[in-house]
């Protein structure tokens, strides 16, 4: 059996990462600018591209397990590439799947940055909201916590009975 079912697998997974990183992209100004329909049609996206890395995931358990079971081995479903990297023999496809590899990993990996960055304008926002809420409202003020209308404020009220007698 040959790894070229796996490497298409792995050239679609790497479509997909790359199709969700441009969305990561376009979502950041979008994020700036606050456009809440913008920024629902770009999730709306990246949920379908995220189903598709799924299957795609699934696709690529399911060959690397062919892919061993041709060559002798129990398949498992927790090997991934670099585990049948290394049960590889001929060079030429060794380095194939060590350069889709390596091109999904980095692709991954600035998928990564680009969504911290998101994430980190989200919280902003976020708190943002939270301030100019408590600048409306008023912020929540101490005497609005609960307390034991029988507790005095100092808290060194003695009990119902005295226990040092």
């Amino acid at each position: 059996m040959s790894i070229q079912p796996l490497l298409e697998t792995m050239n679609i997974l790497q479509e997909a990462h790359e199709a969700l990183l441009e969305l990561a992209k376009d979502k950041t100004p979008v994020l700036v600018s606050n456009n809440i329909d913008q920024l629902n049609i770009i999730v709306n996206r990246e949920n379908k591209w995220v189903r598709a890395i799924a299957d795609a995931n699934q696709e690529r358990i399911q060959i690397i397990g062919s892919y061993l079971i041709s060559r002798g081995y129990n398949p498992n479903p927790k090997i991934t590439v670099s585990d049948l990297i290394k049960v590889i023999f001929k060079a030429e496809e060794k380095q194939a799947l060590i350069e889709a590899q390596h091109k999904l990993l980095d692709t991954i990996e600035t998928l990564k940055k680009t969504n911290t960055i998101n994430q980190q304008l989200i919280e902003q926002s976020l708190a943002f909201i939270d301030y100019s809420l408590d600048l409306v409202i008023g912020a929540p003020d101490d005497d609005m916590v609960y307390r034991n209308p029988n507790q005095t404020k100092s808290g060194n009220r003695l009990g119902l009975f005295d226990r040092r007698g």
